[in-house]
């Protein structure tokens, strides 16, 4: 019995709560998974779970010893991880979580050039909008826009994601342009539901600030359907720069209340405190960082068109 992968499928079980998810993060049949955990228990001679039809819950010796093994598991992937990087070798899989927005665009050269610098890694990247625990979920790292959300996480900030309300110029021209953040009111209005602050808008006109609560007519968790909802002269829409540069730099969007900017969250990558990823983890934070954190060539594009302003409203 190799007692190290029996403690790591533990640890794997009791994060994803579930040991057909924890088979699914390791990429291991279920079976395999449940033998490893029952192998655990047979050394230890006591029951690490709690376990029905419906959950799986940590025992008394299971909840006991979890926190070690998590860091048992990860400081074994981080010395692995060292004598790799030594040899100049680092190999594995890199497990990620990113948002659509972000990735859909924007990042497939930059996935090309740390592969050509590491090709023995591996990236397991989950494109989605939906926010999830890395911990509980496997990902060795989140690139979301929320803070972390407990003690167990770390968040390291990337870059300042900034947004714009937008609309085409067919449904300006019908329907006419905001000069006021109120008037967004008298408009048909798109909205991501994925931003921390919900439905508080703030708005800084210089020293004038406007707080609203805005009611959309369309609300999802896709930016990309709301960039083609504008496309289609459908209503004004608030989205990502990163999403929008592109079509307003083609004239398929136009700003709307440019002198008002709204507060910018930070895209930040979100990790276990125990660094499960490693010096793998580590080197592509710093590879993202390296490429984004001083000029994000979306905005820059706009910036030096005189579209929008080169200093940034940090939430």
């Amino acid at each position: 019995m190799d007692r190290f992968l029996t403690i790591e499928a533990f640890v794997t079980v009791a994060q994803a709560q579930s040991f057909a998810e924890a088979a699914r993060q390791m990429r291991l049949s279920k079976s395999v998974v449940t033998a490893r955990v029952q192998q655990l228990e047979e050394f230890v001679g006591s029951p690490l779970f709690h376990r029905n039809t419906r959950n799986v819950r940590l025992s008394e010796v299971g909840q006991a010893f979890l926190q070690d093994c998590i860091e048992l598991v990860g400081r074994t992937a981080a010395l692995t991880d060292q004598m790799s990087e030594l040899k100049g070798s680092l190999a594995g899989r890199l497990r990620v979580h990113a948002l659509p927005g972000f990735v859909l665009g924007h990042l497939a050269t930059h996935l090309r050039e740390f592969q050509d610098r590491y090709p023995e890694i591996v990236l397991d990247l989950v494109v989605s909008d939906v926010v999830v625990d890395p911990i509980k979920e496997g990902f060795d790292c989140a690139l979301q826009i929320f803070r972390p959300s407990s003690d167990e996480l770390v968040g390291r900030r990337i870059f300042p994601l900034r947004r714009v309300f937008c609309a085409s110029p067919a449904y300006l021209a019908r329907h006419g342009t905001p000069q006021h953040p109120r008037d967004l009111m008298e408009h048909r209005l798109g909205l991501y539901s994925g931003y921390p602050t919900r439905d508080r808008w703030v708005f800084q006109g210089g020293p004038r600030k406007v707080v609203l609560d805005l009611r959309p007519s369309m609300l999802t968790n896709s930016v990309h359907l709301l960039n083609e909802y504008a496309c289609e002269h459908a209503g004004i829409v608030c989205i990502p720069t990163l999403v929008a540069s592109a079509p307003i730099l083609a004239g398929q969007l136009k700003l709307v209340l440019p002198d008002w900017p709204l507060s910018s969250f930070w895209l930040s990558a979100a990790y276990s405190s125990s660094h499960r990823g490693g010096a793998k983890l580590r080197l592509f934070i710093e590879s993202l960082l390296a490429r984004y954190s001083e000029d994000q060539p979306w905005d820059r594009a706009l910036i030096d068109k005189g579209l929008l302003p080169e200093s940034t409203v940090l939430e």
